[in-house]
């Protein structure tokens, strides 16, 4: 033991210069702490633990917005966390879906009603969110397998959470098996990385070259065991089989959730990836990354899409369109993640607007009307107009057409990609923008089923007027600023 005695101070300092950039993360593990004690001393009191967390997320991100004055301009704690601007955005970003994700559950009847209260799932919410902020600040395999974990562990915990049915238990089960299969084999591909490099850091010079060293079979092994990993929280395909039946199985605001939170951080962690290479088409490692990534991206885009038109029931319609905009954001990081970041960010923030949005009027409805499948829209336009507009500016912004901010995201998205093709002149980045462009054409066919049947089409069946709550009115704010940021982009890409 003598022998680690001259490195303990070292290794002192090291942990308390990286604390300070961890202290949002504090602050989410000491709300979860607080939502636990709520939970076992405070039963049926389940507002307080309801505000120990919101309020808890609220200042873990006034603290993230503080650190935002002044980065890390290197990895802390040992080289496993980098807070770099980029990572504290990202942060930013997934605490807003948490809040929002508070909202769904304080208003939402079959969580607040249920025997098991929602003070558990609160916690698992604060665990999860901790995780999310680890992910797309980590640059160690070993920090990014923890945080995954976390983020797994969690979504499994709030899909089976209710389980009040079969579909529930069902989607749970599959989730479970799918997600710790998926696990396994990427835990298995970060051995043979580590094996043949010696190193976790995966922005390290030692660990770029070490993976170059490596053999071309057992590195493209080692690639695809890690991409499936990144692929199921990412759910792009071919590891996309889980997120319909899940996404309908799952309460609602899980599902808005699970669509958007660990979608935003794990495609933070793989654009942080992909900057690793400073040029991506100029060694003989990257295109290995590059051309299964763009494979992924093609793929998720006609698959989403094109089985979307297929799809009745809301929920399994909102899971294929999840998978067809994972292949946009796959094409926004192969484009340039670095130079591209504030592309990548902004529909980032775009997606989670539209996404929460359509969930929370999916919800209402479902709710107070039982509205569960899109013929069942038919005629609800008349007795909820302004429900069913706000629901249209969400499918016009999903399918990409203007005033809306997903019209001025897919634009974009297409700039950094033909920049990139005059950049390097590969006829892939001409797929991927025809790719693109088809499956924006074929979503009009799906997304347009609900405002049609609820504007165009009459019913027998009357619809009761029901009062509006919280969670419709944030979801109209929501509409408002989707359509603010398409008409006013700048509002958000000068702050990146």
């Amino acid at each position: 033991m003598r022998e680690y005695i001259p490195y303990i101070s070292g290794l002192i300092d090291g942990v308390i210069e990286g604390l300070s950039f961890l202290l949002p993360e504090f602050v989410l593990t000491l709300a979860f702490l607080l939502s636990i004690f709520s939970g076992i001393f405070l039963k049926g009191k389940s507002i307080v633990t309801w505000w120990i967390t919101f309020l808890g997320i609220l200042f873990a991100g006034i603290f993230t917005m503080t650190q935002l004055v002044a980065p890390a301009l290197k990895p802390v704690l040992f080289g496993m966390i980098w807070p770099d601007t980029n990572g504290l955005l990202l942060k930013l970003l997934i605490g807003v879906v948490c809040l929002l994700f508070c909202v769904f559950v304080y208003y939402n009847h079959a969580l607040r009603s249920h025997n098991k209260r929602i003070d558990d799932l609160l916690s698992v919410l604060l665990v999860i969110h901790i995780g999310l902020n680890l992910t797309v600040t980590a640059v160690n395999w070993l920090m990014v397998y923890i945080a995954i974990e976390m983020i797994s562990v969690g979504s499994y915990i709030l899909v089976g959470y209710l389980s009040k049915d079969n579909k529930q238990s069902e989607a749970a089960l599959k989730y479970v098996l799918f997600g710790a299969v998926c696990s396994a084999i990427m835990l298995y591909g970060l051995s043979l990385f580590y094996g043949y490099t010696g190193s976790l850091c995966f922005i390290e010079s030692t660990h770029l070259s070490g993976l170059i060293a490596m053999p071309p079979l057992v590195f493209t092994v080692a690639v695809l065991f890690v991409f499936t990993g990144i692929g199921f929280k990412l759910s792009f395909v071919p590891f996309h089989f889980w997120s319909p039946d899940v996404y309908q199985g799952a309460p609602t605001p899980i599902t808005a959730f699970l669509s958007t939170a660990p979608k935003v951080a794990v495609i933070g962690l793989l654009a942080r990836f992909v900057m690793a290479w400073p040029n991506i088409m100029e060694s003989t490692l990257p295109p290995l990354i590059f051309y299964t990534l763009a494979a992924a991206a093609v793929s998720s885009m006609l698959v989403g899409n094109l089985v979307a038109i297929r799809q009745s029931n809301v929920k399994r319609i909102m899971a294929y369109s999840s998978i067809g905009h994972t292949g946009f954001l796959l094409m926004i990081v192969l484009a340039d993640a670095d130079q591209a970041f504030s592309v990548l960010f902004y529909f980032l923030t775009v997606y989670v607007i539209m996404n929460m949005g359509v969930f929370m009027l999916a919800d209402y409805l479902e709710e107070k009307l039982g509205l569960t499948d899109v013929v069942q829209y038919q005629g609800v336009g008349k007795s909820y107009p302004v429900v069913m507009t706000a629901m249209t500016i969400f499918m016009i912004s999903l399918i990409g057409l203007p005033p809306t901010g997903g019209f001025v995201a897919k634009l974009l998205s297409f700039s950094a990609v033909f920049n990139a093709y005059q950049n390097r002149a590969d006829l892939v980045w001409l797929v991927l923008l025809m790719v693109g462009a088809l499956t924006t054409v074929v979503a009009l066919f799906f997304y347009f089923k609900i405002p049609l049947n609820a504007f165009l089409r009459e019913s027998k069946r009357s619809f009761p007027k029901k009062p509006i709550n919280g969670m419709l009115v944030t979801a109209f704010l929501l509409a408002i600023l989707i359509l603010l940021l398409g008409v006013f982009p700048s509002l958000l890409l000068a702050v990146v």
